[in-house]
């Protein structure tokens, strides 16, 4: 039983360090359109 839940407990900690690692590509992913929209922005309002 002891085994089962270290098992358990191991399994939780990795979905959760998955999850965290999604969030932050997630928020890379974000961070990096908005960028490339603001210099979308930028360069269609440098060429008005």
């Amino acid at each position: 039983m002891y085994e089962y839940e270290l098992h358990r407990i191991r399994s939780a900690e990795l979905i959760r360090q998955a999850e965290h690692e999604r969030l932050a590509r997630e928020a890379v992913r974000v961070r990096r359109e908005a960028r490339r929209e603001a210099v979308q922005r930028a360069a269609e309002g440098a060429a008005d």
